[in-house]
């Protein structure tokens, strides 16, 4: 982890307090030489300043919005836990009534939630969280170093509680791993229990350019030479064929795409979109994030007196 004093923060209404994560996910797209880190991504740049070119962006600022954050890399990696760099953001936004709108995976989101909950009752707040697989301990494999599914499950569900509404990404979903009916109604069950507002999922499969697609196929190859030693349990890893074997198969399949999208794709969005329209659940892209990013233009308390 090394510190910096960034220029600015806002671009435009969206931030990224820090700079390259910990959390390991193997699928990371992060990673591509596209996004141009001049350092390790494990070694987290730290926008030491971010609240501070915050608060100064949104002094200046006409007209009240929604500020993201998490698109690249999640606010609440664990060193947030001690800088408290993402709360005292939260309590900019608070302090300026902007909305906020935040993606992660991590459970300390919850420690946040006090700032939240003020920030929903005077405009919108909204609590983004990825869900990729419902079985923990394939989660542990693909996201090895942050909370399994079922603990974001509890997450959405204290959110929804609190009356924070909640949107799941359900992406990516791995080819010849993880795309199965079985996964997708396990996803869209915990979504139910959690009175999740909206997914977002972008199709069945997931993205390979340059600097992530190397560190996937890496972590197939680890993976697989785990389960020849014993190092998994039965079932841990579906559809194992050997070291090396699984990123064989995506190399075969897939070559070297961009966009990898499972054989398995038309059946499963149906299914998806089935499934979400009889639980009453948003399903899209565009239509997503256009709610998301739509700003109250009447106090939500005000509303209810009507």
């Amino acid at each position: 982890m090394h510190f910096v004093y960034a220029k600015s923060i806002l671009t435009p209404h969206s931030m990224n307090i820090y700079r390259g994560c910990t959390h390991g996910c193997i699928y990371c797209d992060s990673r591509s030489k596209c996004y141009q880190f001049t350092h390790d991504f494990e070694d987290i740049e730290v926008k030491q300043n971010a609240p501070e070119l915050l608060e100064e962006a949104l002094r200046k600022k006409r007209k009240r919005c929604m500020i993201g954050t998490g698109a690249m890399c999640d606010p609440y990696i664990p060193a947030e836990k001690e800088l408290c760099l993402m709360r005292r953001c939260l309590e900019i936004i608070e302090k300026y009534g902007f909305g906020a709108t935040l993606q992660t995976k991590s459970d300390l989101v919850l420690r946040d939630l006090d700032i939240l909950e003020r920030i929903n009752r005077k405009t919108k707040a909204v609590v983004q969280m990825t869900l990729t697989t419902a079985d923990d301990a394939l989660c542990r494999l693909v996201e090895p170093c942050v909370c399994p599914t079922s603990r974001r499950f509890e997450v959405l569900r204290e959110c929804h509680e609190r009356g924070i509404p909640t949107v799941v990404w359900f992406s990516p979903l791995l080819p010849f791993i993880n795309d199965t009916v079985e996964n997708l109604d396990g996803i869209v069950d915990y979504c139910v229990r959690a009175g999740v507002k909206a997914i977002i999922c972008f199709g069945i499969g997931l993205t390979l350019r340059e600097g992530n697609r190397e560190y996937f196929y890496a972590a197939l190859d680890r993976l697989a030479a785990r389960a020849e030693v014993g190092g998994l349990g039965t079932g841990e890893m579906p559809h194992k064929s050997g070291e090396s074997g699984m990123k064989q198969r995506y190399i075969k399949t897939f070559g070297y795409n961009y966009i990898v999208s499972s054989p398995r794709e038309h059946e499963l969005m149906a299914h998806l979109a089935k499934r979400c329209r009889t639980h009453g659940i948003m399903l899209g892209t565009d239509s997503v994030f256009k709610w998301m990013e739509e700003f109250p233009s009447t106090d939500p308390q005000q509303l209810e007196l009507f």
